[in-house]
């Protein structure tokens, strides 16, 4: 059986996602299985999912998944580079093939690309281009150009590439499946074949019709959600920010470069959220960087427990296909179930998040402990 991976936050799950299963199916046939690797309650923007990662997962799995696994918090919250190594890390032991959606859906194009970031000739490039206060982004395209690739600079195009990296460096078996996005990622007007998951996430909170652009199976999983923003959350976030100490800001992750001082600087200057990311973003740092840097604060995410291994998996969904598949793996590695505890100090850190994850709904705040009255989802019939 060819076991097929994603790696995926499904903030919300749509259409696209949905073309993505039955792609899957048609060229790896219907026996196959797939396996997501999903961003629990936090998403790589720096933001609070919209809807919790139970749901969405459950939403997964009623679409076409076979088995999804949380991506740690800490994974969720990396660069590209960082939430390309934690999925590609996860799936690796379980998968013989990664799926992912890309703008130039070219396999060996993107794997050339990831060997020259790899390669020797690339770094002092690279610094080259940061020498002259470009941003990371801006200074690796015009890094590539000197080397004579092509320049890929769209959204999903450079996440190809970091998952090509990852499987490179980590000696992944896994085989590169990519097929081409249509549509734009950012797009803010939903597109019927092709919604963005930014346009639904408006529609949802402005009371449009997001249903249109969800697959039938998820309609009623995501209706009547509590539905989570940073602006729901920002009081919180500020109250946070405002009694943080120098040391506190200095052992932040992304803070590299004196970055940290005038994130610091901003939060103890500025009224706003929006204010206080205006004030410490510039040329050389991308605001995604900033907004990640500063949901770590919020979370309590200092760069080693960002960069520190996390012990085990957890499993938050899963049909009979995907049963088969965790009992085999668990001869090699460690999986808990939703709700499962751990005497890791990474447990605590995921109940803290999932505790915090709470302040960001629209409806007001909800209670703590949530994270430990959830269990693993398994329906029992399923298509």
């Amino acid at each position: 059986m060819r076991i097929i991976g994603i790696i995926c936050e499904y903030n919300p799950l749509h259409l696209g996602h949905r073309k993505q299963f039955d792609r899957i199916r048609e060229a790896f046939g219907p026996e196959c299985a797939i396996v997501c690797a999903m961003s629990g309650n936090f998403v790589q923007r720096g933001a609070p999912a919209i809807v919790d990662k139970s749901l969405r997962a459950q939403a997964a799995i009623t679409c076409g998944a076979d088995l999804v696994l949380e991506l740690p918090v800490t994974t969720s919250l990396s660069s590209a580079e960082g939430f390309a190594a934690g999925g590609v890390r996860i799936l690796s032991r379980l998968c013989d093939t990664l799926c992912f959606g890309a703008e130039t859906a070219k396999a060996d194009l993107l794997l050339n690309t990831a060997q020259a970031l790899l390669g020797d000739a690339f770094p002092p490039l690279l610094r080259k281009e940061l020498d002259k206060g470009r941003s990371f982004p801006a200074a690796r395209q015009a890094a590539l150009e000197a080397l004579g690739l092509p320049v890929l600079s769209q959204p999903n195009d450079i996440l190809a590439v970091e998952y090509c990296k990852a499987i490179l460096t980590q000696g992944s078996a896994m085989t590169p499946f990519p097929m081409v996005r249509q549509g734009s990622y950012h797009a803010q007007a939903p597109d019927p074949e092709n919604p963005s998951a930014t346009a639904l996430r408006s529609l949802m909170l402005t009371g449009g019709n997001w249903k249109a652009y969800v697959p039938e199976a998820a309609k009623s999983i995501f209706s009547g959600a509590s539905l989570h923003t940073l602006a729901a959350g920002e009081r919180a976030v500020l109250a946070r920010l405002r009694t943080m100490t120098d040391e506190e800001f200095e052992i932040l992750p992304y803070g590299s470069e004196g970055l940290y001082r005038k994130l610091m600087h901003a939060c103890r200057r500025e009224t706003t959220l929006e204010d206080i990311l205006t004030a410490a973003k510039s040329k050389r740092y991308t605001r995604t960087r900033l907004d990640r840097m500063v949901m770590c604060a919020f979370l309590g995410i200092t760069k080693e427990a960002l960069e520190a291994e996390i012990p085990y998996t957890r499993v938050l969904a899963l049909k009979d296909r995907g049963r088969a598949i965790l009992k085999e793996a668990k001869k090699t590695s460690l999986y808990l179930n939703a709700g499962e505890r751990s005497d890791h100090p990474y447990w605590e850190l995921e109940q803290r998040a999932g505790n915090l994850y709470g302040l960001f709904c629209t409806e007001g705040p909800e209670p703590p402990g949530i994270e430990e009255q959830r269990r693993i989802l398994f329906p029992k019939v399923l298509p």
